[in-house]
């Protein structure tokens, strides 16, 4: 492994799930072992290079892993993840739900042998442990597209999304889905590539896990993402209070972030009417969502956001969110994604960048909504190809990120359209394109009959959500009716 890439590393460790697959062991399970076993042996690494007594027991825990055999072996690891499960740090919050599904000693002790091979820190190896879990992560939102992959961003989509977003070493950042926390590290990576040699001793600290801040309700993604803190340096002080496991639109934040970078989830329902400190009443998580990120948003603030089609075009309380938007913030760019770049086929999503500042009554803050058309004609999907990050280093260009947006030239893809325009469109919708699909055309390429039959059941959906908007008012009226 010791001249390898970390794409490469990580399918040959990837392989080695095809070992454990016909015994059950899922996609998502064999990641939490890769995942636990690499923070052990980051561990073992930091407690070689700093002395501080909390990170020895790591250090001994994989010392005795790798020391050991057969029974004596899975005994050992099943009682080192029950006994880290109790630390009161960010490598406990690892393996509070950790388990070990792997019944073979010997798999168990090769997979060991191999994340063991991963070492950095010896002549000739290559990729850092960081890297390769990315890596690793990417191939197993690939492979578990239902479940792990709705709570991992794309690389490509993530890059052009803290390209455009620029953060800073003064910058606070949140993600309040942070999922497996990609997001969350590109913009710290960001930080410090653009900013390291300019940034005062206290911004250096800050950005070493001080500035990034994320929250996230299922507890399997916030291990993963945890995980990644861990893997990345992020491992004390601050750090411990990097990723909190909370329903983020449900609590009032005591952030306020200078920019929000996210990718909530579409369709989810929530369990009561409404959140009342919202202007708009839905059950509708992703309105809430966005609600959210708009109230959080510091004074000035930017965020970019992905949202899906729906959000664009329904009737009822999207409508009226994005009315609100339009007026109380600046939303200036939309990036329209084709289908196949999300977990699923089906999912058309889009990245929303807005503004926040201070409102001037009467006047609406949206001048210009500049929309970058990147679904007619695009099509990527496991069978042709995944989104590759320089596809979308035109938008960057065309975003001109640090630059004022009175200099954005439009293009083929790239228009731009004014708030009176947005206004009088039918319900206000932002659901806009003005190239046609000539690729349709063509037999070969037409879309398979499975993404045919997923964006189906995607219209389903989307009918589904409009009729719920329509019970949703319904029942609003007939609970106003009874008041009267």
């Amino acid at each position: 492994m010791s001249s390898s890439t970390a794409p490469e590393l990580a399918e040959k460790l990837w392989e080695s799930f095809g070992r454990l697959r016909n015994e059950g062991v899922s996609a998502r399970e064999y990641l939490d072992q890769l995942a636990s076993l690499m923070v052990l042996k980051r561990g073992h690494e930091l407690a070689n290079n700093r002395p501080d007594l909390t990170l020895q027991p790591l250090s001994d825990a994989w010392q005795t892993l790798l020391a050991e055999d057969g029974q004596a072996l899975k005994e050992a690891y099943d009682h080192i993840l029950q006994s880290f499960a109790s630390r009161e740090d960010l490598f406990g919050d690892v393996f509070r739900s950790a388990s070990n599904p792997i019944q073979d000693p010997d798999k168990l002790k090769k997979l060991i042998v191999e994340v063991d091979g991963l070492n950095p820190g010896r002549s000739g190896t290559a990729a850092p442990l960081e890297r390769i879990y990315k890596s690793l992560l990417a191939l197993a939102a690939d492979d578990d597209r239902a479940g792990l992959g709705q709570y991992y961003t794309p690389h490509a989509v993530v890059r052009a999304m803290v390209a455009c977003a620029q953060p800073g070493p003064d910058g606070v950042i949140y993600d309040p889905a942070c999922g497996t926390g990609g997001l969350l590290l590109a913009a710290r990576d960001h930080v410090l590539r653009h900013h390291r040699n300019d940034m005062t001793a206290e911004q250096s600290a800050q950005s070493d896990g001080g500035r990034i801040f994320g929250t996230e309700l299922v507890t399997e993604a916030s291990c993963l993402a945890k995980t990644n803190m861990i893997l990345n340096g992020l491992d004390s002080g601050i750090a411990d209070r990097l990723i909190e496991d909370r329903d983020a639109p449900f609590q009032a934040s005591l952030l306020t972030p200078s920019i929000v970078l996210a990718n909530p989830p579409f369709g989810r329902r929530l369990r009561t009417n409404s959140i009342p400190r919202f202007r708009v009443s839905t059950r509708n998580g992703e309105l809430n969502f966005l609600q959210y990120i708009a109230s959080t948003l510091g004074i000035p603030g930017k965020a970019a956001v992905v949202v899906s089609d729906t959000l664009l075009f329904a009737a009822g309380a999207a409508h009226e969110v994005r009315r609100q938007m339009l007026a109380d913030f600046d939303v200036h760019t939309l990036l329209r994604l084709p289908p196949g770049v999300f977990y699923s086929t089906a999912v058309k999503a889009n990245v929303l960048f807005f503004d926040k500042r201070e409102v001037q009554p009467e006047v609406p803050q949206t001048s210009l909504l500049w929309v970058y058309e990147f679904r007619t004609g695009k099509r990527f999907s496991d069978a042709i190809r995944n989104l590759a990050p320089e596809d979308l280093d035109h938008f960057v260009r065309c975003y001109r990120p640090g630059e004022s947006r009175t200099s954005r030239v439009e293009a083929e893809r790239f228009k731009c359209f004014s708030y009176e325009e947005l206004m009088d469109r039918d319900q206000v919708n932002l659901d806009i394109t003005w190239l046609k699909d000539s690729g349709r055309k063509d037999g070969d390429s037409a879309p398979a009959s499975s993404v045919i039959a997923r964006e189906i059941v995607e219209d389903f959906t989307v009918a589904l959500d409009e009729f719920s908007v329509v019970a949703d008012l319904l029942e609003q009226s007939r609970t106003r009716s009874s008041r009267e």
